[in-house]
C-alpha cells in the first residue's frame, strides 16, 4: 500500500517538474515567455504591439489609429534597440502598376516618418514598395481593398 502511494506523490512530482510555465531562454539568449513568442521577435511585434497601418483609397496620410499603431512600434523599437525593421508599402489591385508603386512608398515613407519622428533612428528603419504585388487579402470588393490598403513593418 505504501508503495503505491510513493509511486502516486512521485508521479504528481514528476508531472508538476514537466509543467513549469517559467520563461525558457531560446538559443538566441532572447527570454520566451509562456505562450512561446520571444520578446524582440516579429511575433511579438505582431501579437502586442502589431504589424500594420491601413490606408484610406488613394492615400498617403496617416490615419489616427495607423498613428496609435505607430507610436506603439516606436515605443517596442525603444525596448528593443537592437532590432531594425523594414516598412513594406501596398495597394489595393486597382490602378496602374507604376501608380501603385509610387503610393506604396509614399505609404511607406509615411510610416517612416512618422517612427522616425518619434525618436527612432532613420538607419534602423528601411523602406520598399510592393504596389499591388503583395496583397493580403484576395477578392475585388471594399473589405478587400481596404485590407492590401496598408504599410507593414517587418523586424529585419
Amino acid at each position: 500500500m505504501n508503495v503505491k502511494i510513493l509511486g502516486a506523490f512521485a508521479a504528481v512530482a514528476l508531472l508538476a517538474a514537466c509543467s513549469d510555465n517559467t520563461a525558457k531562454t531560446s538559443g538566441s539568449g532572447a527570454t520566451a515567455t509562456g505562450s512561446g513568442i520571444v520578446p524582440g521577435s516579429q511575433e511579438d511585434l505582431v501579437a502586442n504591439v502589431g504589424d500594420r497601418v491601413f490606408y484610406d483609397f488613394n492615400k498617403s496620410g496617416l490615419k489616427t489609429d495607423g498613428k496609435a499603431t505607430l507610436d506603439r512600434q516606436a515605443a517596442w523599437l525603444a525596448k528593443y534597440a537592437q532590432n531594425n525593421v523594414q516598412v513594406a508599402g501596398n495597394c489595393d489591385e486597382r490602378g496602374t502598376e507604376e501608380y501603385n508603386i509610387a503610393l506604396g512608398q509614399r505609404r511607406a515613407a509615411a510610416a517612416r516618418d512618422y517612427l522616425v519622428a518619434k525618436g527612432v533612428a532613420s538607419t534602423r528603419v528601411t523602406t520598399i514598395s510592393y504596389g499591388k504585388d503583395r496583397p493580403t487579402a484576395l477578392g475585388s470588393n471594399e473589405a478587400a481593398w481596404a485590407q492590401n490598403r496598408n504599410a507593414i513593418t517587418s523586424v529585419r
